[in-house]
């Protein structure tokens, strides 16, 4: 798909991973919606970038379908999304105040898996009522997994347990959604400089950094935007989860 005159949506796209997405797809010439659960940002990001803001939780069915008439009544119905919406807890299962309270596991499946789904659900049902374009595809949807999905580490059962959901996810429904000429496609993203990150000490940053084989540094999130962006435009791909990680694969901890 040409991305260039296309409507799109990008969750959590007021900063991080998503903020480049948002920037590279402008960039390619896309009409943009920012939708986050950060009302200030995503405005803020909006403003900066000149996409527009619409605040949801993705974990609300209701509050999305308001947020998505919302971004189709102001540029149209999204060919385009990418779901860059997360947490990133760390917590071990059994650890110095007893087991893991199941509210923390519940809580980054229900963001990090269910809120992906919900959104995948009810934009490719939009889609779904466009007519095809002349490659006779009607959307694309990259969701956010994880190398943590592969390698997860101590403490991460709850992250790992939902990226790995979000990979699962991938082939299931682009396989479904095939008929209706929807693809879908993740990326699984190794260690970036997200505003996370960069909050750490500079030796963590910099040990983090060293682990990775080549390049030798943290992704830049822009790297992320511009697979991101070339994925919308390969109609070959569909069905793949891309790992971005630099050759990466996680110790134990």
């Amino acid at each position: 798909m040409q991305i260039d005159g296309q409507a799109a949506i990008v969750t959590g796209g007021a900063s991080g991973l998503g903020r480049a997405t948002v920037d590279m797809l402008l960039a390619r010439g896309a009409r943009v919606a920012i939708l986050d659960a950060n009302s200030d940002a995503a405005r803020a990001a909006a403003d900066a970038s000149g996409a527009i803001a619409v605040t949801a939780d993705v974990r609300d069915p209701d509050a999305l379908g308001q947020a998505l008439l919302r971004v189709k009544q102001a540029i149209g119905i999204p060919r385009i999304c990418v779901n860059c919406a997360g947490i990133g807890p760390a917590r071990r299962i059994l650890g110095r105040q007893g087991p893991m309270p199941l509210a923390d596991f519940a809580r980054a499946i229900e963001i990090n898996l269910i809120g992906t789904f919900n959104v995948m659900r009810l934009v490719a049902a939009e889609m779904a009522t466009t007519a095809p374009l002349a490659s006779g595809e009607r959307g694309v949807i990259i969701n956010t997994a994880s190398v943590a999905a592969y390698e997860g580490q101590i403490g991460q059962a709850a992250y790992a347990a939902s990226k790995g959901g979000v990979v699962s996810l991938t082939l299931p429904a682009a396989r479904e959604l095939a008929q209706h000429g929807i693809r879908v496609l993740a990326i699984a993203p190794g260690i970036f400089a997200t505003p996370m990150l960069q909050a750490l000490p500079p030796d963590i940053q910099q040990s983090l950094a060293d682990a990775i084989p080549f390049p030798r540094r943290l992704g830049h999130p822009a790297e992320f935007g511009r697979l991101a962006a070339d994925m919308i435009e390969n109609v070959m791909l569909n069905g793949e989860t891309i790992r971005l990680d630099g050759a990466i694969r996680l110790a134990a901890q």
